[in-house]
């Protein structure tokens, strides 16, 4: 990779990663807080502030990623982070839960994931791009491990008014990180591609199912992981990061090799589906865990390092392989139909979880995991290898 391309990458990434912040660093600690708020006692109502966010994200993506193959990428990205900056700062005032979802929703609107991937895919050869995806999916996956360790400590230092005002600040400084330090590059303007056209593309649809079931798995999994983890080993809540922090660090080492050897051997498909294949295998183990009457907590950190590598291959070579199969002109558009996919998976996962958790048994996620990774092994075992193409990157123009 270019020192450019590196540069666009990292920063970006780093953009994608605090949007990703707004999610994550409130989930270990706002329950908790929304007991001193008024309608704190309605667990409807706390989760509806907690799951606006994705919500409004879902509804956003679309129509922000058609606007920055209109208008250009930085101009959405910063109007995005103006959008979460405000909602911050209207959480951080709140009184009620009310006001917090409110303020929860308006971040949310702020969906700028589907302009920051279509930025980087206009920042990138084909042949690097998957690297550079990989960024932006191990933000992901760092960004929770982190908020897991830092939230209960930034909680009792700032509190949640606090940790809502630190995210409205460095939403502001993304700005300046978008102006000043993202390179300019050149992409080609909206020539008016309709959305019908990528949603009748079926190697796109193809991704918006993967990256759908992904992320439902990835909330749902993590609905019952934490109180498995404290059975298990006896490791307190507040001492889980011990456990995810290094699983989600060592396991982007290992994502790595297969990511080169996808780009450099052009083994996309196999590389992919092989991910997919993990996947399933994660779901078989933690079923088969949770339906054994002992079972050790090696297993089960195995089994979250498993996943996690499956998870950033997949979360790096989706986003890559829409950008390449997408129209040159749309590839906001493609890449909002895609983030509003991840959103909804995001929801979904929360929803159908917690439902199936509560009424049917902790396994029976896992069940729910296995049957949807079947299906994507099916629908991904037909995909195309995608080609590259031809692309020079020219840091003098200027989106």
């Amino acid at each position: 990779m270019s020192s450019a391309e590196i540069r666009a990458s990292a920063s970006l990434a780093s953009i994608f990663a605090l949007r990703m912040l707004g999610l994550f660093l409130v989930l270990p600690v706002f329950a908790v807080h929304a007991s001193t708020l008024s309608g704190g006692d309605n667990a409807t109502m706390v989760g509806f502030a907690l799951g606006v966010y994705g919500l409004a994200q879902a509804f956003g993506q679309l129509p922000l990623g058609i606007a920055s193959d209109k208008f250009g990428r930085k101009p959405v990205i910063v109007f995005g982070l103006i959008l979460f900056a405000l909602g911050a700062f209207i959480a951080a005032a709140a009184t009620s839960v009310e006001w917090v979802a409110f303020g929860r929703a308006v971040q949310g609107a702020g969906a700028i994931s589907a302009a920051i991937t279509a930025f980087i895919a206009d920042s990138t050869r084909d042949e690097h791009r998957t690297k550079a995806m990989a960024m932006v999916g191990g933000s992901i996956g760092l960004t929770f491990a982190v908020s897991l360790v830092a939230a209960p400590a930034l909680y009792q230092w700032i509190g949640m008014a606090g940790i809502f005002g630190l995210t409205g600040v460095l939403a502001l400084i993304g700005i300046i990180v978008v102006v000043f330090v993202v390179p300019s590059v050149p992409m080609v303007r909206s020539q008016g591609v309709r959305v019908t056209q990528i949603l009748k593309n079926h190697e796109l649809m193809r991704l918006n199912f993967g990256v759908f079931a992904l992320h439902l798995m990835q909330i749902a999994i993590f609905i019952v992981v934490p109180s498995v983890l404290i059975q298990l080993s006896g490791l307190p809540i507040a001492e889980h990061w011990k456990i995810y922090l290094p699983v989600v660090l060592l396991s982007f080492l290992i994502m790595l090799p297969p990511i080169f050897v996808s780009e450099r051997l052009g083994k996309t498909k196999e590389i992919f589906v092989a991910a997919i294949s993990l996947l399933l295998l994660v779901q078989i183990g933690m079923w088969l865990l949770l339906s054994q009457s002992v079972g050790h907590w090696i297993i089960l950190v195995l089994l979250l390092l498993a996943f996690f590598v499956a998870f950033n291959i997949l979360e790096a070579s989706q986003p890559s392989l829409v950008s390449r199969i997408a129209p040159p002109d749309a590839k906001g558009a493609a890449l909002g139909v895609y983030n509003t996919m991840q959103s909804l998976g995001l929801c979904c996962g929360g929803l159908f979880g917690g439902w199936l958790k509560q009424h049917v048994g902790a396994s029976s996620v896992f069940v729910m995991g296995a049957a949807l990774t079947i299906a994507w092994l099916i629908i991904a075992s037909n995909m195309k290898n995608v080609q590259r193409r031809g692309k020079t990157i020219n840091s003098t123009m200027v989106v």
